[in-house]
């Protein structure tokens, strides 16, 4: 595994999705996987409450900040309070398409705008003295709109890529500005994910991850098999994202599949995962209780693993027993003993 990128495995940053809960939960199934916050506004950072966004256990390293912003000054101030934090990468979002980032003049559109993505990249090195322990990357597409030359999107890596950005994590579909729900600009622009491999090809000495459209883990393997090498030159990794979520138990292999490492002994279980959410989730409860900024409560820790038994007999229930909301004021100890009592 020493000579694979850290980048191998990486879960993908999901709004409202891939909190410090969902995280604690993924590093379970997968010790060796990245993990990536939710997007998060230099604004909401600036001007919100600091720790509530960016607190996260120990347990989730390795852990990326993914950043939402243009400014410059405001990713910089960002990416020191990461590195301040001990975040493990700062990752700067120019491929989200929602209207809502639109409006902030951030996200995909910035594609459009590659010296100024330079200039934030720039900014953010600068601010936490290229420590190489907090590289600052990228997450993109591969175009805008009706924009499908490659061109397009190799010109984009060059230019941020001379500003000392030597991550790129490519989203291998174009981002549709007007016309397209979020939900719409994952499955309607096409994939190209030879768009993808061409980039490694001429950038051979950046670390390109391929993201979108990764449904399972044989298509996981099939992106960074040596078949999928172009002139001699792979992939250095994949970036999963819903499909980990509705089915994390696909993240249990990946230290075979992925790390090449052996199985591990003993076997992991999904009850023995199951268990040590409940214990987190209590552990949680207790700590946070009378928080100012919010109590932990088990419903919003535990909608996370609702996929934890996805496709096996009896899921549907146990999953009907979990999001029972009449059962909210019973501890996670005693819901998860009703869930797995027998109908």
């Amino acid at each position: 595994m020493q000579s694979l990128s850290p980048w191998r495995a990486c879960v993908a940053p999901m709004l409202d999705w891939t909190d410090r809960h969902c995280r604690y939960f993924h590093r379970l199934i997968s010790p060796h996987a990245r993990l990536y916050t939710e997007m998060l506004t230099t604004g909401a950072l600036v001007h919100g409450n600091m720790l509530r966004f960016l607190e996260y256990n120990q347990e989730e390293h390795a852990v990326a900040l993914q950043l939402g912003g243009s400014e410059p000054a405001d990713l910089a101030h960002c990416a020191k309070l990461a590195q301040q934090f001990g975040y493990d990468e700062v990752n700067l979002n120019c491929g989200c398409p929602s209207e809502r980032v639109q409006r902030g003049a951030f996200g995909a559109c910035l594609m459009n705008e590659a010296s100024l993505v330079a200039d934030c990249v720039k900014a953010m090195i600068d601010a936490v003295g290229g420590d190489p322990k907090v590289p600052i990357t990228v997450k993109h597409r591969i175009g805008i709109d009706q924009i499908e030359s490659y061109d397009y999107v190799r010109d984009f890596v060059g230019t941020v890529a001379n500003a000392g950005c030597e991550v790129f994590i490519v989203h291998a579909r174009n981002a549709w500005l007007k016309g397209l729900s979020p939900k719409e600009n994952r499955e309607i622009p096409p994939l190209r994910y030879e768009f993808v491999h061409q980039l490694k090809r001429d950038f051979p000495h950046l670390t390109i991850v391929l993201n979108g459209g990764l449904a399972d883990n044989a298509s996981c393997v099939a992106q960074l098999q040596p078949g999928a090498m172009i002139d001699g030159v792979a992939l250095d990794g994949v970036m999963v994202g819903r499909a980990a979520y509705h089915n994390p138990w696909l993240m249990a292999e990946w230290d075979e599949l992925l790390f090449g490492l052996p199985p591990r002994e003993p076997a992991l279980t999904r009850e023995a995962v199951e268990a040590a959410m409940v214990a987190y989730t209590e552990r949680e409860m207790v700590r946070t209780a009378g928080w100012a900024h919010g109590e932990v409560r088990w419903p919003q820790v535990i909608r996370h693993i609702l996929g934890l038994y996805h496709g096996l007999p009896g899921a549907r229930r146990w999953r009907q027993v979990w999001s029972d909301h009449k059962l909210k004021d019973l501890s996670p100890s005693e819901v998860m003993a009703l869930a797995h009592q027998r109908p």
